[in-house]
């Protein structure tokens, strides 16, 4: 839509969606099955996808109306029963519009059983100028279960030439095994402080991967950081305690971020899930 006065009034008037997605996964005799698929409002999975084979299903959630506009509230559930395996993508960049004095907020749950695994890898979140945003993840994983999931940031529009100068993205996460708390982070990032070391140091775009399951060598890290080193110089850090990993990037390209974080799946994926990583079609369109 141009960006005329009418489509300004438009998104103004905008009655904020309540949208919600509830998926369950099962292993049906070595098959993952999407079993359950309930939506209300703007937000649903179409159908489930085998590019790998019948083991891992995978899943594209997708929000139509393709933003989010001040006020929205998003809520996405997903269980993984025991010993299935799930991957869950987007079909694209989210965008976070303007919030119009709004809050928006999303909400993530990941539940995954004994011995099974969960890849939550949606592609790239825009986040425009003064836009308001709260954002919540929350993973529980059960004895012998793996988790991996990214996400990749970008404050503003560089294309664009816009900044984000006056908004606000605080963030909570956390990741617990058999009720034990693993992993907690919360923040803000708020618009025209990002310059500080203590935010992002004048960058753009930051990238976050965690990956929980069983411990990895100190090989394994080696030869992450030397996928990474391979690459070029890039502002990198990947440490591993207690069972989660955790690697992070700085930059000002999000098509950068991607390759690398996609560098380190690629080699995670093979060592915590004993499987080759096959990038997903639609990140490629």
């Amino acid at each position: 839509m141009p960006d005329t006065t009418a489509s300004r009034e438009l998104a103004a008037s905008h009655s904020a969606w309540q949208a919600s997605l509830a998926l369950g996964f099962a292993d049906d005799g070595g098959i993952t099955r999407l079993f359950d698929n309930r939506h209300y409002g703007p937000l649903r999975v179409q159908k489930a996808l085998y590019p790998e084979d019948a083991k891992v299903c995978h899943a594209i959630v997708v929000h139509p109306p393709g933003g989010v506009v001040g006020g929205d509230q998003l809520a996405i559930t997903v269980g993984v029963g025991a010993q299935a395996h799930a991957f869950l993508t987007t079909p694209g960049a989210a965008k976070w519009y303007k919030a119009n004095g709004k809050v928006s907020r999303q909400s993530v749950r990941l539940t995954v059983g004994a011995g099974a695994a969960l890849e939550w890898l949606p592609q790239e979140a825009i986040f425009f100028d003064t836009a308001n945003v709260v954002l919540e993840q929350h993973v529980e994983l059960a004895a012998g279960a793996t988790y991996i999931g990214c996400e990749i940031l970008c404050m503003g529009r560089r294309g664009s030439g816009e900044t984000f100068d006056t908004g606000t993205v605080t963030q909570r996460s956390s990741i617990r095994r058999d009720g034990r708390l693993i992993w907690w982070e919360q923040g803000a990032m708020l618009g025209g402080r990002l310059d500080s070391p203590l935010a992002l140091n004048g960058k753009t775009v930051c990238a976050t991967l965690i990956a929980a399951g069983k411990p990895l060598s100190a090989a394994v890290l080696s030869e992450i950081r030397a996928d990474i080193a391979a690459d070029g110089e890039h502002v990198f850090g990947v440490t591993q305690t207690k069972g989660v990993l955790v690697a992070r990037h700085l930059g000002d390209d999000s098509e950068t971020a991607r390759r690398l974080m996609l560098t380190v799946w690629r080699r995670l994926r093979p060592h915590l899930l004993e499987r080759a990583a096959v990038t997903p079609r639609i990140w490629q369109t």
